[in-house]
């Protein structure tokens, strides 16, 4: 019989977010459990595309009963209907288990059991997954239609503006940023715009409160 491994999947949307972030969390939840991951699989991807070189890899690389470890449901998937049911397909061929720290329905995945337990397990964990995959994907069209109303609040407030030219490009990168949840730190560093650029940008139009891409 194949020896169960553990591989665990980091991932981050931009080469400005950090995919190693979660490594400690899963460690430690290896760790309280007597398990060793043997192996990281990280990459700087969207959750919204099947383009992850690195998650097809972990996949190749598995073998049944295998465990696929990430932090958050929405690390593995952003996808549409259509492409979240093709890589379901291809983790239920390479019959990897799915177990995420946010899912508690899914840790009991790790341990050995009966063939009916883990069956029933597996069942409730794959619907489970189904309805966090379809949250993480509405969460991630409404942050879109954020940043979309970002960007046409910057040009209204272009229009309107009546000192030195304004930069269209920066200020909607500006407020895109805001509105995904960058702190004004991180978009003063990234832009060099001052922080009454910020204000001025910003009144009257709140970025909502940090969420991860």
């Amino acid at each position: 019989m194949h020896p169960m491994f553990i591989r665990a999947y980091l991932r981050a949307s931009t080469v400005e977010q950090d995919a190693q972030r979660a490594r400690a969390s899963l460690d430690a939840f290896a760790n309280e459990r007597s398990l060793v991951i043997s192996t990281y699989y990280t990459e700087n991807e969207s959750g919204a595309t099947l383009k992850r070189p690195a998650l097809f890899e972990l996949l190749a690389d598995s073998h049944p009963g295998d465990v696929l470890l990430l932090e958050q449901v929405d690390r593995l998937s952003r996808l549409n209907g259509d492409d979240w049911q093709a890589l379901k397909a291809k983790i239920q061929e390479k019959r990897v288990r799915v177990v995420a720290l946010d899912l508690p329905t899914s840790w009991q995945l790790v341990a050995q059991g009966d063939e009916l337990t883990q069956r029933m397990l597996e069942a409730l964990n794959s619907m489970m997954l189904d309805m966090l995959a379809a949250i993480a994907r509405k969460d991630y069209e409404d942050r879109r239609r954020r940043t979309a109303q970002g960007i046409a609040k910057a040009k209204q407030i272009e229009g309107k503006y009546k000192g030195r030219p304004a930069d269209t490009d920066r200020n909607a990168m500006i407020l895109g940023m805001l509105q995904r949840g960058d702190s004004w730190n991180t978009v003063c560093k990234v832009t060099g715009a001052s922080r009454s650029t910020l204000s001025r940008l910003t009144k009257g139009h709140p970025s909502p409160a940090t969420v991860e891409a």
